[in-house]
């Protein structure tokens, strides 16, 4: 006996999803490394970084703070079940560097703003696990 699919479409259905599904994982996966590794620079005390705090005036601790959540947004990225809650979690954070950028460092935001934007494309991808998530979160 042979297993014949119930529609022909099925077949076909099933590259777009995969072709989306592995451009969104390449995106967490770039997302990841450059938030985390900002993180990391961060929290290594990298003279740049230091600096730059020294001229939000805000504190070293608050780069600690930020460089902290970089690595765990980044880690976070990586697993399934919280890659959704991580890029929303970077996209407050990368608002708030954007925000920084322009009107405290007075220096160009595009960089932070084109991150927020991929945080942004990786939450609505991940928007029903989000819910899910976040749904099994609230029963306990």
């Amino acid at each position: 006996m042979s297993t014949i699919p119930k529609k022909n479409s099925e077949t076909v259905a099933h590259t777009p999803g995969r072709a989306s599904s592995i451009g969104v994982w390449i995106l967490h996966v770039v997302l990841a490394a450059i938030i985390a590794g900002g993180g990391i620079s961060k929290l290594a005390g990298d003279p740049v970084m230091v600096d730059m705090f020294a001229d939000i005036g805000a504190g070293q601790s608050l780069r600690y703070l930020v460089g902290a959540l970089e690595v765990a947004g980044g880690v976070g990225l990586l697993i399934p079940a919280l890659a959704g809650l991580a890029s929303l979690g970077l996209a407050a954070l990368l608002t708030g560097a954007v925000i920084t950028d322009q009107f405290v460092l007075e220096q160009s935001p595009w960089l932070p703003l084109a991150l927020l934007m991929v945080a942004a494309v990786i939450a609505r991808t991940r928007w029903s696990r989000t819910e899910a998530v976040v749904g099994t979160l609230l029963r306990r």
